[in-house]
């Protein structure tokens, strides 16, 4: 069954309830929205169609151009006061089933007159209308899906626009990258750029000490530290550095033993 029936009356802005209709179509598709001229197959009887269609929706929209009140038959007397006009037939039975009728108004009409309305549609003249502008079509059209989406949860379920906008905002999501991502990549990249040599091995967490390009001796635990020998005459000693970088580093010069020839 349809859940929402776009009613119109020929000769009053078809083209808009046409508009209207098909915009609804793509939206929530084929099977949620009732349009007589393409719901009722060739061949079907449309009497049955339109009652059946209006009594079994959830949602009616009244499309109501200029002329919709003032249009004639061709004997010169006004549509609407027939009872069997079809239009007003199709919104009686949607109010006598309590169905939601939502007046969409198109082009210049401001309000609907409840004298010109016969006694069984005076209640349409107390119902919240829309608008429907061609000028403004892309936005009056999105208004009003947005409504039916709000007011017909089952039919909002199936609505592939906000589907697509939540595509678009996860796959948005997914590209941008956090604040703790953004820092992260910063001290990579400044790890990257500034780590050029040093001494060891960088792995794991960088939370201890590294030496970047030493210009002279580091000692960056416990134990001695060796230096290279840089002596005037008999190079024959070692200096190293007793101690750790936790505390005094103290240096000395020992030379070493040397056997004399008699021990050889």
């Amino acid at each position: 069954m349809h859940d929402v029936f776009v009613n119109y009356r020929t000769g009053d802005e078809e083209s808009a309830a046409s508009w209207i209709a098909g915009e609804l179509t793509r939206r929530f598709g084929a099977d949620r929205i009732f349009f007589a001229s393409t719901s009722i197959q060739a061949g079907h009887r449309y009497p049955q169609k339109l009652i059946k269609a209006a009594e079994g929706c959830q949602a009616l929209l009244a499309v109501m151009g200029p002329r919709w009140a003032e249009a004639r038959r061709a004997d010169g007397r006004r549509a609407l006061d027939a009872e069997q006009d079809w239009t007003r037939r199709e919104i009686r039975t949607a109010l006598e089933r309590g169905s939601l009728v939502i007046p969409v108004l198109v082009g210049k009409p401001t309000r609907i007159d409840r004298a010109s309305l016969p006694n069984d549609l005076r209640e349409l003249a107390d119902c919240q209308y829309m608008r429907f502008d061609h000028r403004n079509a892309a936005a009056d059209l999105a208004a009003l899906g947005d409504t039916l989406a709000r007011l017909l949860p089952d039919m909002g379920s199936e609505d592939r626009d906000a589907r697509a906008a939540q595509e678009r905002a996860q796959a948005k999501s997914r590209k941008k990258p956090t604040r703790e991502d953004r820092h992260t990549r910063m001290r990579t990249r400044d790890v990257e750029q500034r780590v050029r040599g040093g001494i060891g091995n960088l792995n794991g967490n960088l939370s201890g000490t590294f030496v970047n390009e030493p210009q002279g001796p580091v000692n960056t635990g416990p134990g001695r530290q060796y230096n290279a020998p840089h002596f005037e005459g008999d190079n024959t000693g070692v200096q190293f550095t007793a101690g750790d970088n936790s505390g005094t580093v103290h240096q000395r010069f020992e030379r070493e033993h040397r056997r004399s020839d008699d021990d050889r």
